[in-house]
């Protein structure tokens, strides 16, 4: 075997096409990656796949990362790197695999723009009194209201709506239950749809579809889609948006991380931060202002 990185790198390619017998398109993938590889070895003068420590392969990872690329491309350049040097290794090539550990930075997430307050007072603003329409109003109000996530809505029951204490029990994440509070015209709007609900026996569903039966979630978001198109929004809303606005919307009032979390449901608070935007800077400004300990007093600054 050629004991120069590149012809390393080749021998590697052409086991993975002969041998292993990869698609092309995975070929040229791999080739890519090893391409960007070997260029960053051969510009600090790495030779031999032998010279290649994981300090090297930690400043690549990071230099990917300077140079734009997500997390999820990070972590491919690092899998085509590991898979060399476990085809090294067994070739006698090299002794271990610098690779191994070698975490991308983590994706960021992507999460929905939320709706400012004028935006939901479009989408939510309906005149229309048919049964569909008293629904789907219904819906959209929930899940503002109280920030369900989409799967907690469709399995709602009867039962779990209390009117007179303003409250919803839902089941989340891992069949986790929690109640959280449903605001006045959120139940106003409730209480209209269950005048028109069909009366069927044995079925439980707090919405159903045209059919009488449990609404499915995709029927939830095909409604929430035409319902802002109907109402002049200027892109699709769906759940998701809507949970999020609530969760911006609720944190931008009262900055109560924990109370947030809480009515989200969400395990853990780093989570709730994710989701909020919510940035260090914002954190720090709620701790100055709050702890009492987090300043000094005037008197003591003298």
């Amino acid at each position: 075997m050629n004991a120069s990185l590149p012809g390393q790198v080749d021998a590697f390619l052409d086991y993975l096409g002969t041998v292993r017998q990869y698609s092309p398109h995975t070929l040229d993938g791999y080739r890519r990656d090893l391409g960007t590889f070997l260029a960053f070895c051969q510009g600090r003068d790495l030779s031999n796949a032998s010279a290649v420590h994981a300090a090297h392969v930690r400043q690549y990872a990071a230099g990917l990362h300077r140079a734009g690329k997500q997390g999820r491309s990070i972590q491919r350049a690092l899998s085509a790197i590991r898979s060399l040097y476990n085809f090294l290794v067994k070739q006698g090539e090299v002794q271990g695999n610098p690779a191994n550990g070698i975490q991308a930075p983590r994706q960021q997430r992507r999460l929905p723009k939320a709706l400012d307050a004028d935006q939901v007072e479009q989408f939510l603003k309906s005149s229309d009194d048919s049964s569909t329409a008293l629904r789907d109003q219904a819906m959209a109000e929930l899940f503002y209201s109280s920030g369900l996530r989409l799967s907690e809505l469709a399995s709602l029951n009867l039962d779990d709506i209390d009117a007179h204490q303003g409250l919803v029990t839902v089941t989340g994440k891992g069949r986790k239950t929690r109640t959280v509070p449903v605001g006045g015209v959120a139940l106003d709007a409730i209480a209209a749809w269950l005048r028109v609900r069909p009366e069927l026996a044995g079925e439980p569903a707090l919405f159903l579809s045209s059919r009488g039966q449990r609404i499915s979630v995709r029927n939830i978001q095909d409604r929430l889609k035409r319902r802002g198109r109907a109402t002049g929004m200027h892109q699709d809303v769906h759940p998701h948006m809507l949970r999020h606005s609530f969760a911006t919307h609720m944190l931008e009032s009262s900055g109560d991380l924990r109370a947030v979390q809480e009515l989200l449901g969400h395990a853990n608070i780093s989570t709730t931060q994710i989701y909020t935007h919510l940035d260090f800077q914002h954190l720090a400004k709620v701790y100055d202002q709050a702890h009492p300990r987090a300043r000094k007093r005037d008197s003591d600054e003298d």
